[in-house]
């Protein structure tokens, strides 16, 4: 109630408080609630986007604190006023908390006021603990109030001790902010401690909850860290309050309390704090003498926890405090308690710890720790304990226990007495019968800790005896090991290092040592063959026969004090430790050690040679310490060793010392394994030893015993059989053929059965086997003999017996390797000597073709065996030796070599044995081709080298070509190197060397693509040097920057830098060069994969780009070859790239393209079909090339002219129409429809419609045409046509210029069916131009000028077509109104005055005619040549067309003048036209019929007699083809008949004809007979005319008019008087009637006959009356 009150004062007191704040106050409240607001804002947002340091949280925490530094206190109520918001968010309080402890750090002045509020808020807030906020508020303001404590640490101490009361539980965080501040102010908080504690142990009964356990445990392991601290610094305090017993006697009853209660609590992490706590309580604790007895009372809790789930490291802890405390302090624990220690302790050590035991390692350490403070204060206890244990047989345990006995001898402690030691020797010596191994090695590691621990004289005799046995035991178990007992090698082997190490300590450490032990070290060098233990045994010796040598042992048994010690024989031994000294890194570093012992021993082994070692010895082992296994050179350090070997040797020349040495090596030789680097080195030593040997026959009696006891199916003892050989032969040459010659002399009685295994039962020989090792053996000898001597023996016997006994044997593998080995080290041999006084090699030849034929029988996919490698080497070295390869024969060679080896597929991975034989196989064959092509070193040579290479380079085989291009690059840096600027690269070649290597720089695999730009790099730096070029460093650098982004793994990357190469080295490249890259590049295509033909056409691209202008006389060149090779491209990506560069040339050189394209042949191929389209695709540059085309297409119907430039000759040479039609239709059905061709249309339309007429007219068969067929005899298809292509690319055009009446009626009057018949294609011309006209005004007068200029062509065809059109146009105002009329007209006057070929002639007439429709206005200026050129087509020779054309273009003519206007023209128009009246031709007559009517309608007052006379002249014409068969004819010459009438003056018939339903026939006699009436009556003397002309037409061809005729001549008797008859030749007409009675045709017969009536009644008529008649 009372905390309620003053709660309430203090809430009331803050109340009044804030509503006394100030504006200023509050302005800064504000501001730092927006601070706080923003850093809130952002910790949201790094939550949600992650962590990371947040720039505006720290900022506005750092503004807030700056602010402080100048009014702390105004900011500080702030925050506190912040705090007291309701509701405010746990992260916020954090933030002002951090802020506050910021802000306290300052040390600025604060009201204490102030610190009160804060103290009581934080107090509060930290007590008041919710679920949901956790703990973080709890621990900021815990820290907070830590922090303030360090300037007001009573108000903060006020605060919690007010909040600590006895007998009540608090707040966990009170004592966590407690322990705290004791930790922080330690000599403030001692007063306080004392009622702390004792307020904390009131409270242990009521912490049932761990966590308030594990908080108490904590704290107190703090408050008794904070004593500590403080009694070591009491002379520190101002006011000393408590004493260490004042503060031990405190603390015991909690130590009470933890260890029986707490410590039994089930929680493992209450029991870890309990046990933590523990040891600086017990610190506190055993240095009171009446408290440690009490502490021993609670050791069997402790030892109870060892069972339990605790971590036992904690627990150990704790025990050794306590044990060392009782050993410090000289106080017993009590003996009832010493066993159970013994026994947990051991049991620890003796088991394996749980799986979840951490700190077992560190616990065993602890553990040893307390045996030693058991075994200082109880050795007779712990040693009687330590017995009971080593009498069992478990093993464990024994090893435990004598492991602990190591530790306690090991123990540097002077308590640690002599008695101890004996103890536990007893306890060892129990133990000596265990044969397990790691009981051994237990005893063992005992025994070398009393050396170390100086209890030497302890192990003398026992101990010394132990480790005799061991060390032979553990020998004999490692070498006769077997391989199902892995394990027990393994423990063997430790317990054999054991013992060396021990061996080791004794030797060095004991003073005196028995001669036994001696002898049996140095007979375990001499015989042992577990080697790995020589160095330490030569130590240990080295270390002995030091003693011994300076008299440091006197019980060793050597008498005085020589330097001599007992040894074997000393060639034996000497040769015992040079051999094994030869892998001097084995057994840990034997090499050093047996050195060590050879030059303290060197006055027992050889006293000569005793002076020599101590100056050479010292620089071997000098060598071997600056070395490692890894470093050193294993042939340097057996030269070092054959090099001691030799001087040593020279000491004790003269005696038989060398010869003996020489026997112990041979010797050794059973003793040693096959293959190992000690024998290898033995057979070298043997033939050195032997070489310097002065008694020849021994030494042949050596070497023949070596010969017949080696076992040749063993290649390691066969070739160091052949090395002792080559090496005795340096100084005993004739000594080794010899003995060769007398082996082979032995052998020779057997050699067609080859029983050589008689001669060794125990490795029966093969006669392969033998004979490869002989032609090695003499081959090793010509290596190692002196030069003079060679050039003796080098053909014969060396190089003769080497080639008998291959060419005689069945030529294996081995043999064919040995083969290849012997000659190579012949020739080497032969190329070493000074002065050969030029030796030419007399069995070069014969060796060369057998190798080669060993090539070629090869596996030519797989390697088995090392044979082409070792062929290709024996080429290399024979290639140097005179007389020198041809170059046919080195050419062949390179073949032979590169296809052996390129075409080898690579090996796995995990085959290691193959990849060393491939790489072997590669570097041969280099080394092959260098030595080749140095012989050959020009261009021709490096062409012909490449040209082998590039089938392979272009191969579809990654390895292939990956192989091809490594050896290519190094014949090209070979050459480079080489030749330098001597000799110039040939035109054309520089090209052709790029562009078979380009590609691959794009290659997958990253060693090609280094390789080709390498190569590319050579081929420039050789270009470079040979010409004027402008490459600089930029280049050079750009060129690195590629070659480094191209061992990248991205192909983007790669593909990038590809590029980036073309550009930098494209200046570098001349036209031809240009021209001889593309065209490599081009046939390259489609060789390997897509990615090679990408780079490819890339570099083609880049180079056309940038070299494109310069190209002009190359267009041809280029374009032919892309055109050649992209057929075969199959990928669409290569091919767009292709044809990009084709539309690159077209672009710059567009006449050149055409001109090549065009003459591509038909069908169109798929290729060039997508040449074009392409070119569709982009529509500006598809516009320009129809324009070309049609210009190809046009210029075959305009004049010839003279070429001025290269375009113009390709412009103007000859192409196939058809071609460039199928060309034009392509373009046009495949370019965007959207494009309605306005500018073309007229050109197109026109170009297809001379085209049409062309292939019409005479010259309608191509020249290129023909020249085509003649090569592809094959024909086309049938819709491909000149006429069907054109009418196609018509009908294409029609339709996209999008006019559907157009469209339309072109279909309905069947235009291009018209056109594409020659017969009707003029008329087809006409319909089109017409329906032209009429659609597309627009267009005309493009159409107009064009076809003017067609009427002016040299060709008839052009010239024809053209005027057709014209006769439409001049029927139409266009030509009028764009001012063309004129010189159309004189074009059309030319055509209509030709006489050449009618058609033209007929046209022209036509259009002149047309005048009168189109430009009426226009005729009377005209007239003149109107009327002159049609008057002259109705005169002279003129064909019947032109003639009918004539007429009717006059009659057109005729409708715009005036007879005035016609003039003198008039009379003969009208008696040309009256002449055809009559003509057979019906056309003719039509025409002629309605001139005549036009004239009559022109006709005026000056002309209208003539023209009256010229109506009576045709008016039987007239009246008889009324009826002309032709009824168009007799239709028109009716209508002209009635326009003649008024001539007459008879207007009674001029309505007397058309006014009836009667038949024409009836109608036509109703008017002749009216008209011979009214002649009759007026006129009978033009009637008896009439009558007389129509007797002619009786006869006339056309049946009808004379049916006609005769039907008028009938009239006309009947309407003549008698007078008039009698005037007329009567007798001829009856004639002539009867005539007709014999005409074929039926109604010619019927009208005579009733015109013979007629007559007979006139006749009659006259005779009835003629009696009245006489006068």
């Amino acid at each position: 109630m009372k905390e309620a009150t003053e709660l309430n004062e203090d809430m009331l007191e803050e109340a009044e408080h804030l509503a006394l704040l100030e504006p200023e106050d509050d302005g800064t409240f504000f501001q730092v609630t927006n601070l706080l607001n923003i850093m809130d804002s952002e910790s949201a947002k790094t939550d949600t986007a992650g962590p990371g340091l947040d720039m505006r949280k720290t900022l506005a925490s750092v503004i807030i604190t700056e602010k402080a530094t100048t009014d702390p206190c105004v900011v500080m109520n702030a925050l506190i006023r912040c705090l007291q918001v309701p509701e405010i968010s746990t992260q916020r309080k954090m933030n002002i908390y951090n802020i506050m402890q910021e802000i306290i750090q300052q040390e600025g002045e604060m009201e204490e006021r102030c610190i009160q509020r804060l103290v009581a808020i934080a107090s509060k807030q930290m007590r008041d603990i919710t679920e949901t906020e956790g703990f973080e508020t709890a621990e900021v303001a815990s820290e907070t109030l830590v922090a303030l404590s360090r300037n007001h640490f009573s108000l903060v101490m006020y605060e919690l001790q007010h909040h600590l009361k006895p007998l009540n539980l608090t707040d966990e965080f009170v004592i966590v902010t407690l322990a705290k501040l004791a930790n922080g102010n330690v000599f403030e908080f001692m007063p306080y401690m004392g009622i702390t504690l004792a307020t904390i142990f009131t409270m242990l009964r009521l912490a049932n909850e761990a966590k308030m356990r594990q908080v108490i445990c904590s704290a107190m392991e703090t408050f008794c860290e904070t004593v500590q601290f403080y009694l070591r610094h009491l002379e520190d305090s101002l006011y000393p309050v408590m004493t260490e017993d004042q503060f031990a006697v405190k603390l015991f009853p909690m130590y009470r309390y933890f260890v029986t209660v707490w410590l039994r609590h089930q929680d493992l992490e209450v029991k870890l704090g309990v046990i933590k706590s523990l040891r600086p309580m017990l610190s506190l604790l055993l240095p009171n003498d009446d408290l440690r007895e009490q502490v021993y009372d609670y050791i069997p809790l402790l030892l109870a926890e060892f069972q339990g789930g605790l971590e036992a490291l904690f627990v150990t802890q704790v025990l050794r405090q306590i044990l060392e405390a009782s050993v410090t302090t000289n106080t017993p624990i009590p003996p009832m308690l010493l066993h159970p220690i013994f026994t947990e302790l051991h049991v620890q050590v003796c088991s394996k710890a749980p799986a979840q035991q951490q700190f077992s390692s560190q616990n065993l350490m602890e553990i040893v720790h307390c045996f030693i403070a058991l075994a200082r204060s109880y050795p007779k206890e712990l040693m009687k304990f330590f017995f009971s244990q080593v009498e069992m047989s478990k093993e464990a345990i024994r090893v435990g226990t004598l492991a602990l006995i190591r530790a306690v001898v090991s123990a540097d402690d002077p308590k640690m007495n002599i008695k101890t030691i004996y103890l536990a020797i007893r306890v060892v010596k129990n133990t000596l019968s265990d044969t397990r191994s790691k009981v051994r090695m237990a005893i063992l590691r005992i025994i070398g800790q009393l050396v170390l621990s100086g209890f030497q004289e302890k192990i003398k005799g026992w101990g010394l005896k132990y480790v005799s046995v061991q060390l032979t035991l553990s020998t004999y178990k490692l070498t006769n090991r077997r391989e199902c007992f892995y394990q027990r090698d393994l423990e063997e082997k430790m317990v054999h290092k054991v013992t060396m190490d021990t061996v080791k300590i004794i030797t060095s450490s004991i003073s005196g040592m028995t001669n036994e032990f001696w002898v049996r070290l140095l007979c375990y060098i001499m015989e042992t063959d577990y080697t790995e233990a020589l160095t330490p045994i030569c130590i240990s010796l080295t270390n002995l026969a030091e003693n011994q040598i300076h008299g440091k042992d006197t019980e060793a048994g050597i008498a005085g004090k020589s330097k001599h010690v007992d040894l074997p024989a000393p060639q034996k031994l000497l040769a015992r430790l040079l051999v094994l000294m030869s892998s001097p890194y084995k057994g840990e570093g034997r090499g050093i050690a047996m050195l060590n012992l050879l030059r303290t021993l060197s006055q027992s082994i050889a006293p000569s040679m005793a002076d020599m070692w101590e100056q050479e010895i010292p620089l071997l082992v000098q060598y071997l310490e600056e070395h490692t296994e890894f470093t050193w050179n294993q042939k340097a350090w057996e030269d070092m060793l054959i090099q001691f070997l030799r001087n040593s040797l020279k000491k004790t020349r003269g005696t038989s010392w060398s010869l003996r040495l020489s026997k112990e090596l041979n010797n050794q030789i059973d003793t040693f394994d096959s293959p190992s680097l000690e024998k290898g080195f033995l057979y070298r030593a043997l033939g050195f030893t032997l070489g310097m040997g002065l008694e020849a026959d021994r030494v042949e009696v050596l070497l023949l015993e070596l010969l017949y006891k080696t076992d040749y199916s063993n290649d390691f003892d066969r070739e160091g059989v052949i090395l002792c050989f080559g090496l005795c032969a340096r100084g005993q040459v004739k000594t080794v053929l010899n003995v060769l010659h007398d082996f082979e002399e032995r052998i020779q009685e057997s050699e067609q059965s080859w029983q050589i295994g008689a001669w060794r039962k125990d490795h029966p020989w093969r006669r392969e086997t033998v004979k490869s090792a002989l032609m090695v053996m003499y081959s090793c000898v010509s290596s190692y003999c002196h030069p003079q001597m060679l050039l003796t023996h080098v053909d014969s016997p060396i190089t003769a017996k080497i080639i008998h006994h291959y060419s005689s044997s069945c030529q294996d593998i081995s043999l064919k390797m040995a083969f290849m080995k012997s000659v190579v080290q012949v020739t080497n041999a032969i190329k070493s000597i000074q002065d050969p006084e030029d030796f030419q090699f007399a069995h070069k030849s014969a060796l060369t073709g057998l190798i080669v034929a060993i090539v070629k029988a090869e596996p030519p996919d797989h390697l088995v065996s090392p044979v082409r490698s070792m062929a290709m080497d024996a080429l290399s070295q024979l290639s140097t030796l005179k007389p020198f390869y041809s170059p046919e024969e080195s050419t062949e060679l390179m073949d032979i070599g590169i296809h052996t080896v390129i075409s080898l597929q690579p090996p796995g991975e995990d085959n290691e044995s193959v990849k060393t034989l491939y790489a072997n196989a590669l570097s041969s064959l280099k080394q092959l081709m260098e030595g080749l092509l140095q012989r050959q070193l020009d261009p021709k040579g490096l062409q012909d080298t490449v040209h082998l290479l590039e089938k392979w380079i272009l191969s579809e085989k990654e390895w292939e070509r990956e192989k091809a291009m490594a050896l290519h690059l190094h014949l090209m840096q070979i050459y480079v190197q080489s030749i330098g600027v001597c000799i110039p690269l040939k035109l054309g070649q520089f090209g052709i060397l790029v562009g078979l290597i380009a590609p691959c720089i794009c290659d997958v695999h990253r060693r090609t693509r280094l390789a080709s730009i390498n190569v590319l790099s050579s081929l420039l730096d050789l270009h470079v040097s040979q010409t004027c070029s402008l490459w600089g460093a930029s280049k050079e650098q750009e060129l690195q920057k590629c070659k480094e982004d191209l061992q990248d793994t991205d192909m983007n990357k790669i593909s990038s830098a590809s590029s980036r190469v073309a550009k930098v080295v494209c200046p570098e490249f001349n036209c031809d060069e240009v021209v001889s890259l593309i065209q490599k590049l081009c046939e390259n295509i489609g060789a390997m994969d897509l990615q090679h033909d990408r780079a490819a056409v890339t570099w083609i691209g880049i180079f056309l780009q940038m070299r494109v202008k310069e190209l002009e006389d190359k267009v041809a060149e280029i374009l032919g070859a892309i055109l050649v090779h992209l057929p075969v491209v199959d990928h669409p990506e290569v091919r767009r790239h292709l044809i990009e560069g084709i539309l690159l040339l077209a672009h710059y050189h567009q006449e050149t393209v055409l001109t090549s394209l065009l003459r591509q042949p038909l069908p169109m191929e798929s290729h060039l079909t997508e040449v074009w389209l392409a070119v569709a695709e982009n529509v500006p540059f598809a516009r320009t090339m129809l324009h070309g085309l049609l210009g190809r297409l046009q210029s075959r119907f305009t004049a010839k002219i003279n070429a001025t430039s290269k375009a113009d000759i390709w412009r103007l040479a000859a192409v196939d129409p058809l071609m460039t039609l199928c060309t034009i239709q392509l373009l046009m059905e495949k370019m965007d429809q959207d494009d309605k061709f306005p500018d073309l249309f007229p050109d197109l339309l026109y170009t297809f419609l001379l085209q049409l007429g062309s292939s019409h007219g005479p010259e309608a068969a191509s020249p290129v045409l023909k020249t085509w067929r003649l090569v592809h005899t094959g024909p086309l298809p049938q819709e491909m046509t000149l006429q069907r292509i054109t009418i196609k690319s018509m009908q294409l055009l029609v339709k996209r210029i999008n006019r559907e009446p157009l469209e339309q009626a072109l279909e309905e009057q069947s235009v291009w069916s018209l056109l594409e018949n020659g017969g009707t294609f003029l008329e087809g011309v006409s319909v089109m131009a017409r329906l032209c006209m009429q659609n597309m005004e627009h267009y005309m007068q493009r159409l107009a000028e064009l076809v003017l200029t067609g009427m002016g062509s040299e060709v008839l065809s052009c010239r024809i077509s053209s005027t057709a059109i014209c006769v439409e146009f001049m029927s139409d105002p266009v030509l009028h109104q764009e001012k063309l009329l004129r010189p159309v007209v004189l074009m059309l006057e030319k055509g209509a005055g030709q006489d050449k070929d009618e058609t033209l002639q007929v046209l022209s007439l036509r259009a002149l005619g047309n005048m009168a429709l189109g430009a009426p206005r226009k005729v009377k200026q005209y007239r003149k040549l109107l009327l002159e050129k049609c008057l002259g087509s109705l005169q002279g020779q003129v064909s019947s067309s032109a003639t009918a054309e004539g007429m009717e273009a006059l009659t057109k003519v005729l409708a715009e003048l005036r007879e005035g206007d016609i003039g003198s023209s008039f009379e003969a128009i009208s008696k040309q036209c009256r002449a055809f009246f009559d003509n057979e031709n019906e056309l003719l007559r039509l025409k002629a019929f309605i001139l005549f009517g036009k004239l009559a309608k022109v006709v005026g007052i000056s002309k209208k007699h003539f023209f009256k006379g010229e109506v009576k002249r045709g008016w039987v014409s007239l009246l008889l083809h009324c009826q002309d068969p032709c009824p168009s004819v007799a239709q028109a010459c009716v209508v002209t008949m009635f326009q003649c009438v008024h001539f007459w003056g008879w207007k009674s018939l001029e309505s007397s004809f058309g006014h009836s339903n009667d038949s024409i026939n009836d109608q036509m006699t109703v008017f002749q007979t009216n008209m011979c009436s009214i002649l009759a009556q007026k006129k009978p003397a033009v009637l008896c005319g009439f009558l007389l002309e129509t007797t002619v037409f009786m006869k006339n061809n056309l049946s009808r008019i004379r049916i006609a005729a005769c039907s008028l001549a009938g009239i006309i008797m009947k309407q003549l008087s008698a007078h008039y008859l009698k005037k007329m030749d009567l007798v001829g007409l009856r004639n002539s009637l009867q005539d007709l009675q014999l005409d074929s045709d039926a109604g010619v017969r019927r009208a005579a006959l009733e015109t013979l009536k007629v007559l007979d009644s006139c006749n009659q008529h006259w005779l009835l009356a003629s009696p009245r008649g006489l006068p």
